[in-house]
């Protein structure tokens, strides 16, 4: 599992990319990629694109993330899942939170 994080030329944006399986594992790591950034983006984006997997500790993780970026008036996307990443997400409703693309 490796999780990188890249921040747009303005500083505006930033994309967390999560490889492998997004679970429990991948807490602190998923955590340090938004919360050492400075100055906090205004949007972000996760590209799931290598990741086959997430468990209910990921979902926690993706709540997280959008409480700290600003709950309801979050910009988030959630990019590039697979099929059964992306049935999870619809089956709890995450959908609804997030821009799922």
């Amino acid at each position: 599992m490796t999780i990188t994080a890249n921040t747009s030329a303005d500083g505006n944006e930033l994309t967390i990319i999560v490889q492998g399986r997004f679970d429990f594992s991948s807490l602190q790591l998923f955590r340090n990629a938004y919360e050492k950034v400075n100055p906090k983006p205004k949007k972000f984006v996760v590209n799931l694109k290598d990741s086959d997997y997430l468990d209910s500790s990921a979902l926690g993780m993706l709540l997280a993330l959008r409480d700290y970026a600003g709950g309801d008036e979050a910009d988030i996307r959630i990019i590039n899942s697979n099929t059964d990443v992306k049935k999870i997400l619809v089956i709890t409703k995450l959908d609804e939170l997030f821009k799922v693309e």
